[in-house]
């Protein structure tokens, strides 16, 4: 009877702590992790011409003031300086690039910047040094990246987009610039590195989808 009595107790003593545990736990549950749950850019497979118009539509109707992040894409690539003056004073906060070359994949590189002028300059130097780190390799891809560096590092016009934090007014005064082929802005709660990114190249014409990559690599 003693012994039946210890594991008696034994097992009260078990439930006690596990009916412990779990009101712990229930009173002071652990944070989900966040989901990205937002997105800017097109989806592969898309029409061009769907996502212009949903892009149109992110800035339309909305008059609330708060400043929002949204993606830019271009006609066509251009200098860091030339997106600075499209940008007119809006904050930049990443810089798409991508090196074109005919019948080639390039990567698109997306540089954080720290919002100042400079940064944005600089933001190909930054991509051109990721980019050496595959320079000496000989497969494809580290030919194209390698290629891609040497522009890069040298300056060229090679921004494909950006995304920039701005009033719903500031961004529609960019959407009419020329050059601009589409601004998609997110709603006001977005938050900063929660949200992914896809840009629209030039290249994209009738639908996303992956660009020719059979042509020869051009050397560095």
């Amino acid at each position: 009877m003693r012994r039946f009595g210890g594991a008696l107790e034994a097992g009260v003593l078990v439930a006690v702590v596990v009916g412990l545990l779990w009101l712990v736990g229930a009173m002071n549950p652990l944070p989900r992790p966040g989901v990205n749950t937002d997105r800017l850019g097109p989806d592969n497979g898309e029409m061009v011409s769907d996502y212009l118009d949903m892009a149109r539509g992110t800035l339309r109707d909305v008059d609330d003031g708060n400043p929002r992040w949204a993606l830019v894409s271009f006609d066509s690539t251009l200098s860091p300086e030339r997106l600075v003056a499209v940008a007119d004073g809006a904050r930049i906060a990443r810089v798409l690039l991508r090196v074109p070359m005919d019948r080639v994949q390039s990567q698109v590189i997306d540089i954080g910047v720290a919002g100042s002028e400079q940064s944005v300059l600089e933001a190909e130097s930054v991509a051109a040094s990721r980019l050496g780190m595959s320079a000496g390799q000989w497969d494809r891809q580290s030919r194209i990246d390698a290629a891609s560096a040497a522009r890069l590092g040298s300056g060229c016009d090679c921004v494909v987009g950006a995304v920039l934090r701005a009033t719903p007014s500031a961004l529609l005064s960019i959407e009419n610039t020329e050059g601009v082929r589409a601004v998609e802005a997110l709603p006001a709660d977005a938050i900063a590195g929660r949200f992914a990114v896809r840009v629209l190249l030039p290249e994209f014409v009738s639908v996303v989808g992956p660009l020719p990559d059979d042509g020869p690599v051009p050397p560095p």
